[in-house]
């Protein structure tokens, strides 16, 4: 009952001594109440203006808050639209560009608020009982689309007994029948559904377009005469059966009739209409049931009919498409080998260029993400990121090189100096597949030192990681360590194979391709391969468990966020239906072997490394119960073990600004532990 005591205080020791050997002008975990980014650019029609949220954090609440700004589109005229600390967010031009709706918490709840531009008058137009989004402007101007969730009558599988006036019973239990009943970051989902609703510009009563037990959240598009909305949903009867079974539908403003225009097996989504009102663009592929399936670009006509495949050969998946102002082509981004780029494509398939090193939304970790929009006059306007910068607004346009209009972080960046990152290519000693990853150094790097080596491993496992900022790999590099992370077999970005290589098998030969990154830096001399350590998240961190029940070679490892045994997962996480379907052949007990097989559960007698498990509390997706598991499991033999759980966190533990400085701090002081006697 004793011991922990001097452990908890070694380890807290270690924090404070790790703080403390950090030079002053080092990038250091409490900087990430200093950082600032731009989230959701939106250009205003005739091109020359973007409105952008400007987010930061406020060190007394721990919040995540955000503003509006607007620039000219050569740069000019930089200045607050809103100010304040809360969430303002989702702007949006109305069609002809003296309008812009938004949503805020200013007055305590999520609500729509209209600002004239012309002299800033402002107007709250909602008084909602709950958080509307994904909201639209129609094309006249007059009308205004959203959705919310409406609640459901609640059920219960017996009579409610009558209680005497006064007498103070427990709480009501809860009834669950449900096949997905919990969600991580919302925890037990209520009894509610996502409705498409429109308001008037003019503020007043909302009027509610969908109904039934269904949800109808998602983008949608409004028609070019604005009476009626292209919208996504999976309206199937085992919709909760075949989650990724969507269809794209068109509902009547006026008459709320609802008619269904795709129904092949597997998503179709995100409809566009072309600006002519002719032809539907949308997304999806044929499902086959694979771990990995390329998101495809679709074109049909207006009533549905003819449809056909217009990015047939484009070996990557599509996203955020958008109308080109003459109908004969769309704008859309895409992840190519750890970048993000914008693209045009034609009706035919061809596609072209215009920029790359979209993203920067992930704080801590450099993974892909990011966003753009364009005018009809071709101006584009996107979140900007490269590993000096998190996401900063940069415009282009069709043969203009892209300009970077803000730099957000150079009141913190000019006297905080940066580890330098560099690419590197290798081999898989496997099979030798071309394998893609980034070396962080320490600040003051010097060749002819010797450095630890921190190996960190991202989730996914269909993610990838990029040339994008990233705050934990950054502060592992003002700790000492040249910092590894790649992007192994099944990261995304590199085409349907590549991905589809861990398809039932992971993890696998994976493992393989990270030791043989871990290798490669070695070759160049500067690593002492008796020094290094490894950690990773989510699916990192099922690598990082995975590993070291393989090998013996680092240090110590932090295993965050983990899925130690595939059987209890598939019945226990966020994604029922999902998981079991598309990840495994087979139902667990139909498929025990297969399952135990890929559990790094399967390989713990074999770990003598010092490990730390980190998960949140509140975790949904990896639940707590996986860490439990594995950490009982390394007690039992003895190996040096501890668990973290951080309070008040979902999967997304850096969603706080304290957490993920936690998280930070907790694996470098373990670290630092068991580095070196």
């Amino acid at each position: 009952m004793n011991q922990p005591i001097p452990i908890l205080f070694s380890l807290f020791f270690c924090v404070i001594l790790s703080a403390q050997s950090r030079q002053d002008n080092h990038f250091q975990p409490i900087d990430i109440f200093d950082i600032e980014y731009v989230s959701d650019p939106q250009i205003s029609p005739d091109g020359n203006q973007i409105v952008y949220v400007r987010n930061f954090k406020d060190i007394m609440t721990d919040g995540n808050l955000s503003n509006l700004w607007t620039i000219n589109f050569d740069g000019s005229a930089n200045r607050p639209v809103t100010t304040g600390n809360q969430r303002d967010r989702s702007p949006r031009w109305s069609p002809d560009g003296k309008r812009l709706l938004y949503l805020s918490d200013k007055d305590g709840k999520t609500q729509m608020y209209l600002r004239w531009l012309d002299d800033g008058t402002e107007a709250k137009i909602s008084n909602l009982t709950k958080s509307p989004g994904n909201i639209s402007w129609s094309p006249d101007g007059r009308w205004i689309a959203f959705t919310m969730a409406v609640d459901a009558p609640r059920k219960s599988a017996v009579q409610k007994e009558n209680k005497p006036n006064g007498a103070k019973w427990a709480e009501d239990p809860k009834f669950i029948d449900k096949l997905k009943y919990k969600a991580d970051g919302a925890g037990f989902l209520p009894d509610a559904y996502t409705h498409i609703f429109i308001l008037s510009a003019d503020g007043g009563h909302a009027k509610q377009l969908t109904e039934g037990d269904f949800n109808f959240g998602g983008s949608f598009s409004w028609s070019k005469d604005g009476k009626s909305i292209l919208f996504s949903a999976n309206l199937h009867e085992n919709a909760e059966y075949d989650p990724v079974n969507s269809e794209v539908h068109e509902i009547d403003v006026a008459s709320r009739e609802l008619t269904t225009l795709t129904s092949r097996q597997g998503p179709d989504a995100n409809p566009k209409v072309s600006p002519d009102g002719q032809w539907i663009a949308y997304l999806g592929f044929d499902d086959q049931l694979l771990g990995y399936q390329l998101t495809r670009l679709y074109l049909m006509k207006r009533d549905g009919s003819e449809a056909r495949l217009i990015s047939e050969g484009f070996d990557r998946s599509i996203s955020n498409i958008q109308w080109a102002a003459d109908n004969k082509g769309l704008f859309f981004q895409y992840d190519d080998e750890g970048n993000t780029k914008i693209a045009h494509i034609d009706l035919n398939g061809q596609v072209s260029d215009l920029a790359k090193n979209v993203g920067g939304l992930s704080l801590g970790r450099p993974y892909s993400g990011g966003t753009f929009t364009v005018a009809a006059n071709g101006n584009f306007a996107f979140t900007h990121s490269e590993p000096d910068h998190p996401a900063d607004l940069a415009i282009g346009r069709k043969g203009m090189e892209a300009k970077r209009l803000t730099a957000l972080n150079d009141d913190l960046f000019n006297y905080k100096k940066l580890g330098q990152v560099e690419e590197i290519w290798y081999e898989s000693s496997f099979d030798g597949q071309k394998i893609q990853g980034w070396i962080c150094k320490p600040p003051n790097f010097d060749p002819n030192k010797k450095y630890p080596l921190l190996l960190e491993i991202h989730g996914g496992p269909f993610a990838n990681y990029g040339w994008r900022f990233a705050a934990e790999i950054q502060m592992y590099a003002s700790a000492g360590y040249v910092v590894l992370y790649t992007n192994p077999r099944g990261s995304t970005s590199y085409g349907m194979d590549f991905g589809n290589l861990i398809h039932h098998n992971y993890p696998g030969e994976d493992y393989f391709d990270l030791m043989s990154g871990v290798d490669a830096v070695i070759a160049k001399g500067y690593i002492d391969e008796n020094d290094m350590v490894i950690t990773g998240g989510s699916g990192g961190g099922v690598l990082t468990a995975w590993t070291i029940g393989k090998t013996d070679r680092f240090k110590a490892a932090v295993v965050a966020k983990p899925v130690i045994n595939w059987y209890s997962f598939v019945l226990h996480a966020d994604n029922i239906a999902f998981f079991s379907k598309y990840w495994f052949p087979d139902f667990p007990w139909n498929a025990q072997d297969h399952y135990m097989k890929r559990s790094p559960i399967s390989l713990v007698g074999n770990v003598k490394t010092p490990t730390m498990l980190l998960t949140g509390e509140q975790d949904y997706r990896t639940p707590m119960s996986e860490t439990e598991q594995y950490y009982a499991a390394l007690k039992l033999q003895k190996v040096p073990t501890s668990m973290v759980r951080i309070q008040g966190a979902g999967h997304g533990i850096a969603n706080k600004p304290s957490n993920l400085i936690s998280k930070v701090n907790y694996i470098t002081s373990w670290f630092e532990k068991y580095r070196k006697p």
